[in-house]
């Protein structure tokens, strides 16, 4: 049985944030940490002591995590970035609310001798003989460890105690990955048994030791199960320091999914099922199973929902169908046509998540060129008058401070600038669209058609369509590109301003102008003309778009969501040459152009050299991090190949900034999840004048020192589709409201009396076709509780197989 672990993590806002500038405010930022590893930096606000982030990631983790970190930063242009705070939530916190944490939590202070990570090896062994009982503990390494020292490693010895006795061993000079191999005797003393404790400290040369960590075993382990493994570190016991709100608060919301996934088989009758629900006759609809499933669900369960129902069909090669089925569904309950899919029902959410995990490639394609255009050139742009800033143009030109019209003016010429190939690149994307894409769009505009057929509502076909495409698809990602992979980091508050002016515009465009002149933002009005010029060449678009042949295959083998040969992450990356011979470090590194698909990682020195260089993604191994200290370089990553003859290679790749280094490293590991002989450790350093600098180990062939981390990964479009775990998140949404299940559609005699009064106003054809549907409602569910039972049995059967095979013991290897 596989196991699966996620974090939905939002940062959301702070607030009550002290000043950290001279000008009485400062320019906050997060860094998010499980355990020792960096998942994530948010944006820095500048100058706000209540910043707002919004920032939504989930990480796939493995099942061993201990604690969810959040660091507060003030940024400094010169010197290094004042710590504000930090928040630290255990597992058990996290897992505490099946619903996860959803408030607001005061930041604490970071105290360095509970900034600890790291784990040691151990072997204890206690003896007796005719002096005594003596305890042998033998230190063998550590990996890991807090970097304590301005150079990024550390000098760590450790210190043992047992009783009144306390002996070290020696001292490691520069790494965070000593090895000791030392054996020390400490003999027991007349009294109580006494627990062992192992610290682990880097040596200083001026002033005190800094604290690495520790452990520590009570009297009944060491005599019954000695230790003998890995251990993690851990700080010294101690009360939490409450701050009381002195340093601010952070509103944070994180939840824990933790899934046991068992074989696929015995998934197959729930996906049968759901399978059934949208192959059957329309008249059906309302009476499926996937009907009642949606009954029982709502708000961000819904989300989700819909993400999995959407990668489950498109598994089975049925998403056509089953976005069609939920169409027809959402058709027949609207009776006005201005309503239309505007509410978060599962057909919105299904189409919405629909289009991202199928079009990603198709929006990047299409708008990034002008969104990195507006990040690069970084013009000023207002059109609201209450929002005009007359004396920036001033303090940039210095030809004094313009009018409002002048700034409009130009305004208005810098937005149709940006706004002109933004439409011409939409327009002209037609054969760009995924036919998958433009198949579900057909039948949604033939079933909105077959709704309402009248003359009046003839701008209601193109509109149920552009509220997808315009409204939930590229005026979101141009307002929040980083949202949609289009950049790597958010955008500063004036590029956000000129973003939100161009996404307005665009779901302008999108509504056909019905909104124009109306509301609230007449200050619009100068850009009205541009976008009716547009709306005819919208309507155009997309009559093309749906004009496509062809029906969606109506089953198959699951495929990838990603064909191999796209291409999923693409940018310059600064790669280090093989063996570079008398070469300064900065050196080293030339700047290449990078391209991943499913099959190769290629790289030339720019997007249109043709030229190309390629490792193929299942020679991978491990793609790691890099300490700082190995080439005195940051956000440094390794790709540890092995070729056809089996003999290893390592390339470094250096990223310009956490998060883009986060995203490649993710993309790299999902690439390459399926390759086999995958590394279980690897080193973090270089092998470089004669040694590794992580461990200091002389030969090159040396195993890791450190585990490999090739369980965490982001989540994000590009997942592969895993039919067994999407089925099982369907049948948690399922145990979520069986009761609700249960007392709807069996016990509840409401729908009994509500059936009758609705038949005593009807015909007797009437009265037979409401009992059908009551009747097909009510198998749907006993069927559904049905599958409940018989996958609450298998997992409770595959539990207790787990239980029986689990032994208390160190960490893993």
């Amino acid at each position: 049985m596989a196991k699966s672990s996620s974090l939905n993590v939002r940062v959301v806002e702070g607030r009550a944030l002290p000043a950290k500038d001279v000008s009485g405010s400062s320019d906050p930022y997060c860094i998010v940490k499980v355990d020792d590893e960096v998942v994530a930096r948010t944006a820095t606000i500048w100058r706000s002591l209540s910043p707002f982030w919004g920032e939504e990631y989930t990480v796939h983790l493995p099942l061993d995590f201990h604690h969810l970190s959040f660091y507060v930063l003030d940024e400094d242009t010169v010197g290094h970035d004042d710590i504000i705070g930090k928040i630290s939530l255990s597992r058990e916190a996290i897992t505490a609310d099946p619903r996860g944490i959803d408030s607001w939590i005061n930041l604490s202070r970071v105290d360095p001798d509970a900034e600890v990570q790291g784990e040691v090896c151990l072997a204890v062994q206690t003896l007796e003989d005719v002096r005594g009982r003596c305890l042998h503990c033998h230190v063998l390494q550590a990996r890991d460890l807090a970097p304590r020292d301005i150079s990024g490693t550390s000098d760590p010895f450790a210190r043992v105690f047992w009783g009144s006795q306390s002996l070290e061993t020696s001292t490691i000079k520069k790494t965070r990955f000593p090895y000791w191999d030392e054996v020390l005797e400490l003999w027991e003393m007349p009294g109580s048994p006494s627990p062992l404790r192992v610290e682990l400290w880097d040596w200083d040369m001026v002033g005190k030791n800094d604290f690495l960590g520790m452990v520590e075993f009570p009297p009944q382990v060491l005599q019954h199960n000695p230790p003998n493994g890995w251990f993690r570190l851990l700080p010294f016991p101690r009360a939490e320091e409450d701050s009381g709100g002195s340093l601010g608060a952070l509103r944070l919301k994180v939840r824990l999914t933790e899934d046991s996934v068992l074989p696929s088989q015995y998934y197959q009758p729930l996906r049968e099922l759901l399978m059934e629900s949208v192959l059957g006759p329309a008249e059906e609809d309302a009476a499926s199973p996937l009907a009642v499933l949606e009954e029982l669900t709502s708000g961000d369960c819904r989300q989700e929902l819909a993400t999995k129902l959407v990668k489950l069909f498109l598994g089975q090669g049925l998403t056509g169908p089953f976005l069609d089925y939920l169409t027809r569904r959402e058709v027949a309950r609207t009776t006005d046509p201005n309503t239309l899919f505007r509410s978060n029902s599962l057909a919105s959410k299904s189409m919405e998540q629909f289009m991202k995990l199928v079009g990603m490639p198709y929006l990047h394609e299409v708008l990034r060129p002008v969104i990195n255009r507006v990040f690069e050139e970084r013009k000023y742009m207002e059109l609201d008058p209450c929002k005009m800033d007359l004396g920036r143009t001033r303090r940039i030109s210095f030809k004094g401070a313009p009018s409002e019209e002048h700034v409009r003016e130009a305004s208005l010429g810098l937005l149709t600038g940006y706004l002109g190939p933004i439409v011409d690149a939409i327009v002209g994307s037609v054969g760009r669209c995924p036919p998958a894409m433009r198949l579900a769009f057909k039948q949604l505009r033939q079933r909105v058609e077959e709704r309402f057929p009248q003359a009046e509502h003839e701008d209601v076909k193109y509109l149920a369509i552009s509220g997808f495409l315009f409204l939930r698809f590229f005026a979101p990602a141009i307002l929040t590109p980083k949202l949609f992979d289009l950049r790597d980091q958010h955008a500063d508050p004036q590029t956000s301003r000129s973003l939100l002016l161009l996404a307005k515009a665009v779901q302008s465009i999108g509504n056909l102008g019905q909104q124009l002149g109306q509301g609230k933002e007449l200050w619009m009005a100068p850009l009205h003309p541009f976008l009716l010029q547009s709306i005819s060449r919208v309507r155009d678009f997309l009559d093309q778009l749906v004009d496509v042949d062809g029906k969606e295959e109506a089953g198959g083998p699951a495929r990838a969501l990603v064909p191999p040969s796209v291409t999923v992450r693409e940018g310059y990356l600064l790669k280090r040459k093989e063996e570079p011979a008398g070469l300064a470090t900065r050196f080293a590194f030339k700047k290449r152009y990078f391209r991943l698909s499913g099959e190769t990682l290629s790289y030339s020195k720019s997007p249109e050299w043709q030229m190309r260089s390629s490792i193929p993604v299942s020679h991978i191994r491990a793609v790691e991090r890099v300490d700082e200290s190995a080439f005195q370089l940051p956000y440094v990553m390794q790709v540890v190949t092995q070729d056809g003859a089996g003999a290893p290679h390592t390339t470094y790749l250096q990223c310009k900034n956490v998060n883009e280094l986060n995203q490649w490293l993710s993309a790299l590991r999902k690439a390459s999840a399926p390759n086999p002989d995958k590394l279980a450790s690897c080193h973090p350093g270089a092998f470089r004048s004669g040694h590794w600098t992580c461990c200091l180990q002389a030969e090159r062939s040396a195993s890791g020192c450190s585990r490999t981390h090739s369980a965490v990964t982001l989540g994000d479009w590009s997942d592969p589709l895993d039919p067994d775990a999407e089925t099982q998140m369907v049948y948690r949404q399922l145990l979520l409201g069986r009761d609700r299940l249960r007392m709807k559609f069996l016990e509840d005699s409401s729908m009994d009396t509500t059936l009758e009064a609705a038949t005593e106003q009807g015909s007797s054809a009437m009265e037979g076709a409401c009992t059908d549907a009551l009747a097909r409602q009510r198998e749907a569910a006993a069927r559904l509780l049905e599958v409940l039972t018989d996958l609450d049995q298998a997992h409770e059967e595959f539990q207790q197989q787990e239980q029986g095979k689990v032994v208390s013991g160190p960490l893993r290897p």
